[in-house]
């Protein structure tokens, strides 16, 4: 087993029992402005609730179930928009890349580098987010067992790269389902490197919706917490103000007002963990 090394994202330390990362935002840049409102209502839960928070948003979702629905703005327009969500909160940014010609445009305004689950094992991608010098978090394969991230691990390692995080999002379960093994977390640490877990993913029904994926986000809260009962390092979830009405990935967000709760729930969940009197406890 490595020894888990923890990991700076912007003014954060994730990893090595320090604070939970969070990862929030919404799943695709839908407009400039509704980007913006959502990071700052972001950036309020930080300084009420005293959180470790990455913002998220993708500019373009390219494994969309249908070919007419919503991809998002593109590289060029969703990196600006994430630069100005970096200049008006102060926020570290993530976003996910397809293809190695993404990696150093968005290495130039993103804190960290995110690998598709699809993507998991595209060596050329890997190389070309580990060779930024960013942080790198890579999901796991919904077709791939925990322990097969060290190959993962491996690869950025040689390409010049011990910034890793890996993300949780859960096992394809027979056709339209996926199901989350909570001994993932430690398996996948045993790595050396952060575990994320993916509460948004981790309930979709892949295509459940005929031409879109659907899922069931009252069960996020559920398996969330379950991740950090089970140890994980950070939490990602999707949110919006108005998860029906969202152009992707709706049926798995978190409301924004939502939210709130939900990591109040695991920030009390952690703290259980680390009671010091637990640990002698008979």
């Amino acid at each position: 087993m490595e020894p888990q090394r923890a990991v700076t994202v912007g003014p954060y330390r994730v990893g090595g029992g320090g604070p939970l990362l969070w990862i929030c935002g919404p799943c695709v840049i839908e407009s400039h402005d509704l980007t913006l409102r959502i990071a700052e209502t972001l950036k309020s839960y930080v300084d009420r609730l005293g959180l470790q928070l990455m913002f998220k948003a993708s500019f373009d979702k390219a494994n969309r179930s249908s070919g007419k629905s919503f991809r998002g703005p593109g590289l060029q327009e969703g990196l600006k928009t994430l630069a100005a969500v970096k200049d008006a909160t102060g926020l570290p940014v993530t976003t996910d890349i397809h293809e190695c010609a993404q990696a150093a445009p968005a290495a130039e305004v993103c804190d960290v580098l995110q690998v598709p689950a699809f993507l998991a094992r595209q060596t050329d991608l890997l190389e070309a987010c580990g060779r930024t010098g960013r942080v790198v978090n890579v999901k796991k394969g919904q077709f791939m067992a925990p322990w097969d991230m060290k190959n993962v691990v491996a690869k950025l390692s040689e390409f010049g790269t011990g910034n890793v995080l890996l993300t949780e999002r859960g096992t394809t379960f027979g056709y339209g389902m996926l199901v989350n093994d909570m001994r993932a977390v430690p398996w996948m640490q045993e790595t050396g490197a952060p575990v994320i877990f993916d509460g948004t993913h981790s309930v979709q029904k892949p295509g459940a919706l005929g031409d879109r994926t659907g899922g069931d986000r009252a069960m996020v809260p559920v398996v969330t917490r379950a991740a950090v009962a089970a140890g994980c390092d950070g939490v990602f979830l999707e949110t919006h103000p108005r998860p029906d009405e969202a152009k992707s990935d709706g049926p798995n967000m978190i409301p924004l007002d939502v939210l709130p709760r939900v990591i109040a729930e695991c920030v009390r969940v952690r703290a259980a963990l680390n009671r010091p009197d637990d640990a002698t406890a008979t």
